[in-house]
């Protein structure tokens, strides 16, 4: 009997253990990062359920953005999608189209009593997911921006003050000089053009991209990227080609490899490239804020954001969104926002992180790091939250291409420009028309 009551109780236990760990609720999410930044999602999931006992994070590497996103479709339309998609930036225009498939982050926040303030975002980073009414639409996630780095070796070589980086087009049209004078073949390279070379262009610079503050404002937005002062600017980059100041080295992220092998000496990239640069380069590098036009009013502004924002789909219970807003309320913990943007270089999503980590120490321990930061941290204005397009996938590609016939010398800025506008228009309207009602 006493056997018989020890196997009684110990079955008791298993069942109370089973139970125990039924009733934790398990939320998925869906991510596009690799290596490095895989491992940084997976510590991030694993953290936050040690820390409490009631919810798990199931983090599910699914491909690319691209592929991620088809895939979130699918699965959400076969009712078995996942709570948390991350979609990179230029996705937020279709998550926003796709009515009723979403919900809100700070509706999410809100509805599970969750404490959420949208003003403690860094406004640049919290405004390009802010709908017009003022509600936050998905969370900031990994966020970065473009930045300019150069080769301090190269400027020494060449003569060129490595305290003092171009700060203008002028001077570094004038530091490429020096640096061809002095035998570099690549003296600048950009990398993700259309982002750097007329997203971000316009943002630095306070001018429209598009109409409808850039699309934030509504689906019948129309581009502006023909602008006098757009034109200007990509002629000026053509005639700084054509003197061999300026080399093209491809489209998106290709030209990176071109700085890190130190073939090209400035680059005008995202700011998450900066982990490649610090492991691989093998020369004394720097980084600045992106150079401007002094002669244009209200320049410098702010930078327009690239990376991802995680998205919240709908069709689950009210138990499981509470774990979902238990979640992205750890994420926004300054301590662990701030472990996580040293640690890959990503933007910091709030100010309280930026401060912390300021006051750390980090940022005078690895010069350049805040470069980003502080670009991201400025005042918005309607022209510069963002840019938030329909078909803006294709709309990348437009620009790639008009781009390089101006490169090739056969176009005019103003030409490329004009059909970069017409060409895009044409997406918008194709967007507009397929999701009006």
């Amino acid at each position: 009997m006493k056997s018989k009551s020890i196997s009684l109780a110990g079955l008791a236990l298993l069942a109370t253990l089973t139970t125990g760990a039924q009733a934790q609720t398990e939320i998925q999410f869906w991510h596009s990062m690799t290596a490095v930044n895989g491992e940084w999602v997976n510590d991030l999931a694993k953290d936050f359920n040690a820390s409490q006992k009631d919810y798990k994070i199931v983090p599910t590497f699914k491909g690319t953005y691209d592929e991620s996103m088809t895939g979130a479709v699918a699965a959400f339309r076969a009712g078995n999608g996942p709570h948390v998609l991350q979609v990179f930036e230029v996705g937020t225009a279709t998550m926003m189209a796709s009515k009723g498939a979403i919900i809100p982050v700070g509706q999410l926040m809100k509805d599970a009593g969750v404490k959420f303030d949208p003003t403690a975002y860094v406004p640049a980073v919290a405004g390009y997911y802010t709908a017009p009414n003022g509600q936050m639409l998905s969370f900031p996630f990994n966020s970065s921006t473009t930045v300019f780095y150069f080769n301090k070796d190269a400027f020494k070589a060449a003569g060129i003050n490595t305290d003092k980086p171009p700060g203008t087009w002028p001077e570094v049209a004038l530091a490429a000089a020096k640096l061809k004078a002095s035998g570099h073949k690549c003296p600048f390279t950009t990398a993700w053009q259309g982002w750097t070379q007329l997203e971000s262009f316009s943002a630095w610079h306070n001018v429209e991209f598009a109409t409808k503050r850039n699309g934030l404002a509504g689906l019948d937005a129309r581009m502006m990227v023909n602008s006098p002062l757009h034109v200007r600017h990509i002629d000026n980059l053509a005639n700084m080609s054509k003197q061999g100041l300026f080399i093209y080295k491809g489209r998106g992220n290709v030209p990176e490899a071109s700085f890190i092998s130190g073939e090209c000496a400035m680059i005008t990239t995202s700011s998450g490239f900066y982990g490649n640069v610090a492991k691989n380069a093998k020369f004394a590098y720097a980084l600045a804020p992106l150079p401007f036009y002094p002669d244009v009013a209200g320049a410098p502004q702010n930078t327009v954001i690239g990376g991802a924002s995680l998205w919240v789909l709908s069709g689950r219970n009210a138990a499981d969104y509470k774990g979902v807003a238990q979640f992205f309320n750890y994420l926004s913990n300054a301590e662990v926002q701030s472990a996580s943007h040293k640690r890959t270089g990503y933007l910091p999503i709030t100010t309280a992180a930026y401060q912390l980590t300021d006051k750390s120490g980090f940022y005078k321990e690895k010069p350049g790091t805040d470069v980003a930061v502080t670009q991201m941290i400025r005042k918005t204005t309607d022209k510069s939250r963002g840019i938030r397009l329909g078909n803006y996938v294709q709309i990348r590609a437009v620009e790639d291409e008009e781009l390089e016939q101006v490169w090739g010398g056969k176009k005019s800025a103003q030409e490329a420009l004009d059909s970069i506008v017409k060409r895009g228009n044409e997406l918008l309207e194709r967007f507009e028309k397929a999701n009006k009602g």
